[in-house]
């Protein structure tokens, strides 16, 4: 049984332990192990299909209504990875390589598909994602793939 089922049952009493044995079981049982090869995902959407242009232009559209500055990114490898960590706080690694500069003014979901298209076209053989960063609180609030190379599924 999966330790977090067992920690649930000792942690309660003993009068019900026993009623609630079957129902744990059942739901311990059901837990899977997150296979560690061959299952590369990746961030927010990663689960679904590729996007429709739509829906692409929805989840622009979002990020451009709460404010936030869209930003376009590309990697060949289509993960973050570390080559330094020297130090704590060291940033190496933490974000893809930007296509040209954020889109301060944008205020169109067709501007950044537009782009987003020439940056497809300069690399098809990288991941293409697209952040909304927010300026007043200096975070990126949105991140999610807008395109994957061929092969990569």
């Amino acid at each position: 049984m999966h330790l977090l089922c067992r920690l649930q049952l000792a942690s309660e009493p003993a009068s019900n332990r026993a009623r609630n044995w079957s129902m744990m079981y059942h739901v311990c049982a059901r837990m899977q192990v997150w296979p560690a090869y061959g299952n590369k995902k990746f961030e927010t959407l990663s689960y679904l299909p590729p996007l429709s242009t739509d829906d692409l232009l929805k989840q622009v559209d979002y990020l451009l209504r709460n404010g936030w500055i869209p930003c376009l990114e590309f990697s060949k490898l289509g993960f973050v990875y570390r080559e330094n960590s020297t130090s704590p706080c060291y940033y190496d690694g933490r974000y893809w390589t930007m296509w040209k500069l954020p889109m301060f003014g944008c205020t169109d979901a067709t501007q950044v598909y537009k782009e987003l298209q020439e940056a497809i076209a300069a690399y098809p053989d990288a991941f293409h994602r697209v952040i909304g960063f927010d300026n007043v609180r200096q975070t990126q609030c949105v991140s999610f793939i807008a395109y994957k190379p061929p092969g990569s599924e």
